[in-house]
């Protein structure tokens, strides 16, 4: 399968630049891209900041997914804490990653 070029990755490792995610993110939905989210290891820290719940709306439900591993290895519940603007179904594994590789032509490491 091509990468899709009006699709748009960012892969999350760091608990910072939550103004730059939202940032990017809002550039690139005006831009009329699909945005693709997927926060991983530290990162997941930054599902409890008030930030999140707005990058939650500008990403569709199956495009927007945390780790469930580093969820809970970073002390949260992943059954009884879902995060504002998640589903537990957005509770996902590094499968997404991949996917997120495979269907997005940009893509960007924060």
């Amino acid at each position: 399968m091509a990468a899709d070029p009006n699709k748009f990755g960012i892969f999350v490792t760091s608990n910072q630049n939550m103004r730059h995610i939202l940032g990017i993110t809002r550039a690139a939905v005006r831009a009329g891209k699909e945005v693709m989210v997927f926060l991983t290891f530290k990162s997941v820290h930054l599902t409890k900041s008030p930030e999140f719940y707005e990058l939650s709306q500008l990403c569709k439900v199956e495009n927007l997914a945390i780790c469930a591993d580093s969820y809970i290895c970073e002390g949260f519940d992943n059954i009884e804490d879902v995060p504002r603007g998640l589903t537990d179904k957005q509770m996902r594994t590094q499968a997404f990653h991949g996917a997120i590789l495979e269907q997005c032509e940009k893509y960007i490491v924060m």
